[in-house]
């Protein structure tokens, strides 16, 4: 599978659930509202998350402060809500600041404010490069370096 898939299946999912609940609800109503209905379709279709995880923000290995992520699934995929009217690159931005800070590969940023779901994927790259490049002792022994 591509680096630019991992998790595909259950982001396909996450965003499936997202659909179901704009298509009912609609633009004009605040995050919150989406946020309880996007949890709503999560249970209905078996997927395990974790709302509003409070995780801490890191600056040379010492805890500056804490962030709310909206929604952990499954303990893979970071999702990020907004209900505004266009996601700007700084929302992209901030997502993407996510996943670097807690060293998280995949994320969803979902907006419920505009007359069309807007969904971006999100993807940590350097923490994708730093997997690739993680040396695997069982091809060392079938492959040694010179």
């Amino acid at each position: 599978m591509s680096e630019e898939l991992k998790y595909g299946e259950l982001t396909q999912k996450i965003i499936g659930c997202a659909m179901k609940v704009h298509s009912k609800m609609k633009n004009g109503y605040n995050e919150l509202v989406y946020s309880r209905c996007l949890a709503i379709e999560f249970d209905k279709a078996g997927i395990k998350y974790q709302k509003e995880l409070e995780l801490p923000i890191y600056y040379d290995e010492i805890m500056v402060s804490k962030r709310r992520v909206d929604f952990m699934v499954e303990d893979k995929v970071v999702v990020e809500l907004k209900a505004i009217t266009e996601l700007t690159n700084e929302n992209l931005a901030q997502g993407l600041n996510y996943l670097e800070c807690h060293q998280l590969e995949i994320g969803l940023l979902i907006n419920f404010g505009s007359k069309s779901l807007q969904f971006k994927r999100l993807i940590n790259q350097r923490k994708l490069q730093a997997l690739k490049n993680v040396v695997n002792p069982i091809q060392n022994l079938i492959n040694p370096r010179s």
